[in-house]
């Protein structure tokens, strides 16, 4: 398995310079709930491209928090609360991110296996984002919001065109290993 660094990880969860964003928690409608399900707790961990482990992703029940490679936990974590959101939806585990008046929305798929796929909108590459856009107007209207040195690009979908970006392959990002529960 290829991954990218935690790291890179981590660096997702945060807003980006160029980020699809939402105007409430997604999916829209659906309760959130209160604590993260007992089979996504764990630790996981990707890959670099040398094959070797990068830093440790811990899910807990009441959110997520990171550790080096040497065991230190110093890396981030984020809390349930009304600044991070966790919604079930259709197999997918949506978490969002508060950022100011925009919510910026990560997906985790568990598979069989026990590891985890974490997916977003992709619009780092300048190349592509272009094209995502486009793309992504053709199913739902986007706004175009600058905030100081930031892009944002705000979509509201119902649940329904929502499963249907995903599907479409809008959503891509890496698969982290299960290392324990």
């Amino acid at each position: 398995m290829k991954a990218l660094p935690l790291v890179f990880f981590w660096s997702l969860l945060l807003c980006s310079c160029k980020e699809v964003t939402f105007p409430e928690p997604q999916p829209a409608g659906i309760g959130a709930l209160t604590e993260v399900p007992r089979p996504l707790q764990g630790r996981y961990t990707g890959m670099d491209d040398k094959g070797n482990d990068t830093d440790t992703l811990i899910i807990e029940s009441w959110g997520y928090h990171f550790k080096d490679a040497k065991d230190n936990d110093w890396l981030g974590r984020g809390v349930i609360s009304d600044s991070l959101v966790v919604k079930f939806y259709e197999n997918y585990y949506f978490v969002n991110f508060r950022s100011g008046d925009h919510w910026i929305l990560r997906l985790i798929r568990q598979k069989a296996s026990g590891s985890i796929e974490f997916l977003s909108i992709n619009l780092e590459d300048d190349a592509k984002r272009k094209a995502i856009l486009k793309k992504l107007g053709k199913r739902v209207s986007v706004k175009e919001v600058h905030r100081k040195d930031d892009t944002f690009y705000q979509i509201a979908p119902t649940p329904e065109q929502l499963m249907k970006l995903i599907k479409e392959g809008f959503f891509s990002g890496t698969e982290l290993a299960r290392v324990s529960k």
